[in-house]
Formats: structure tokens, sequence, C-alpha cells
């Protein structure tokens, strides 16, 4: 008999869901075609839902999994986090998010620290004329240019101080350096201690991370030769934060190089009020798992997969 009452129920739950969702009846409506009262109907609706007889998909370019948003918070201590659903084109997708995660920022950061590359790039693109007014844009990492290539340190700054009517202070000066004198003395120079001084008071933070292959953009641009990166992934590395290659406890693995890279040092972004790592992709699984294991970040904006990956981790 228990076995009878429960298929009822299971037939009901169904039979409202279609002239719900299917039909576009009310609840009053539904209520009166089957006999029940309307409480009735909105409790078997919910039923639905919970069981699974009922799955709600919001299908939206700009859409996001909020349920894992909230998971991911919870596990690891995040201020906040964006969760964008798979789809093609997916650097793109998260790029657009992390766009409307700054756009809706508030208190709107008056120094915004940024670091540079292909997602970056993205960001920048996908901001809106007048997402801030009077803005300062500080490039907290090193990037003066080795090729041509587009998305380079210096465009991506000023197209979104642009974008936010204010100003880019950029820092002149290459990522990496041949020798660690080299480093030491344009990082003692009076202008280029400024910049990276005032880039260490950022309100807000917000960068990437690099793979650790011959895809890295620090290959691309003539800073490091894929021999290199090969060497840096035996000794651990899994991607690269501000052009510093740490291994999977957010380390970096060659202090030598790490001596020889202009911008902030890890510890700023550890320290910092509001870092937003913006990552995309499985090829960057390794690295972003490192990134929030070892709080390089207090926000990530990401993809599902990606931020599924993250949750499965003990």
């Amino acid at each position: 008999m228990a076995t009878s009452v429960s298929e009822d129920t299971e037939l009901l739950t169904v039979r409202v869901a279609e002239l719900y969702y299917d039909e576009d009846k009310t609840q009053d409506q539904i209520g009166a075609l089957l006999g029940i009262t309307r409480w009735k109907v909105g409790r078997l609706l919910a039923r639905g839902r919970e069981r699974g007889i009922v799955r709600i998909e919001i299908v939206h370019p700009r859409a996001r999994r909020l349920g894992i948003e909230r998971e991911l918070r919870d596990k690891f201590g995040l201020k906040d986090a964006v969760v964008v659903p798979v789809a093609e084109n997916i650097r793109a997708r998260v790029a657009q998010a992390a766009a409307d995660y700054l756009t809706a920022l508030r208190p709107v950061p008056r120094t915004l620290g940024i670091s540079w590359g292909r997602t970056m790039d993205d960001v920048a693109h996908h901001l809106p004329m007048a997402w801030a007014n009077g803005v300062t844009v500080v490039q907290i990492n090193g990037g003066v240019s080795l090729n041509k290539r587009p998305g380079t340190a210096s465009t991506t700054a000023a197209e979104i101080a642009r974008k936010g009517r204010g100003q880019a202070i950029l820092l002149p000066s290459p990522a990496i350096l041949e020798r660690i004198e080299t480093k030491r003395a344009i990082v003692g120079d009076r202008t280029v201690a400024a910049v990276l001084d005032r880039a260490k008071r950022s309100d807000v933070f917000l960068y990437s991370a690099g793979v650790a292959d011959g895809t890295s953009v620090l290959v691309d641009t003539g800073y490091l030769a894929k021999d290199t990166i090969t060497e840096l992934v035996r000794r651990g590395a899994v991607g690269d934060v501000l052009g510093r290659y740490i291994d999977s406890n957010g380390n970096p693995v060659d202090p030598g190089l790490d001596d020889r890279t202009v911008g902030l040092d890890l510890k700023d972004l550890r320290r910092a009020s509001s870092s937003i790592l913006v990552v995309a992709g499985e090829a960057k699984h390794p690295v972003a798992r490192a990134v929030v294991t070892s709080q390089l970040c207090s926000v990530i904006v990401t993809d599902e997969d990606t931020a599924t990956m993250l949750l499965g981790e003990e």
C-alpha cells in the first residue's frame, strides 16, 4: 500500500510539473484541474526539483553556477568565487565573467593592480566603457615587450584604464632579467621603485596564472626558452604567477630565476585583502590548484570543470 501511495505521489508530481513548466499553468489553475490546493502544488514542484524530476538550466553566455561558487567559498575560505558553465571558447567566457565581477565590485577600486597575458588581455576587451570613473591601473609585474605581439602589459593596462576613465602606471622593466645585478639596479631605480610601491598599495589585484609548458606567454614573448620550462617542470613547476614559477604548494621552484623576476612578490598576493585570480581551461588545472590551496588568491573566477576539479581535492 505504501508503494502505491508513493507511486501516486510520484505521478502527481510529474503531472504538476508538466502543467506548470510545459503548459504555463499557474499554481491556482493546476490545483483546480487536479483537485488539490495551490499549497500542495507548490510542495510538489519543490519535490520535483529535489528528486531530480525537474531540472532547471539557465542557458546564457553569462550564466553562473551559484551552488558550486558557494562550495568553493566554504571549502577554501575564499572571499568570493565566480564559476561559469563549460562552453566553447571558455577563456573568453571566464574573461567576460571577470569583467562583470570587476564592474560590479563595490566599493569601486581606486587603484587596481594588474598582471598581463592573454587572459588579462581578454578581460580588458570585455570590460565596458565607464566601468569605473578615475581608476588608477598599476602594472604589478614587469612586461616590457621583447617582440611585437598584441596584448602586452602596456596595452592591457592602458585599455583597462581607458575604459575606467583613469590612468595607467606602467612598470618600465622586462619581466625577467638575465643577471641578478641588473635586476637589483632596475628595482633600485627611483622610478621603478615608486611604481612597485604604488602597486603594493593597490585596493584590488587582478591577475591570471600561466601554464608550465612551451605555450606559456613567457616563451611566446621571448623571456624564456622551451628548454628552460622543461627544466622548471623537472623541478616541480606547475605554472607561473606574476612570472614566478611555483610548485604544487605555491612556492617558487627556482630561487635564482625568482630573484631575477621583476614585480610584486607572492607574499604581496597572500596578504592582500582582495586578490582576484582569473583562470580557465584544463591545462591550467595544476596551477589553479596550487594558487587556491596556497592562499594566493581571495577570489577566483573560473570555469565549471576547473571548479569541480578543485572541489574534488582533499
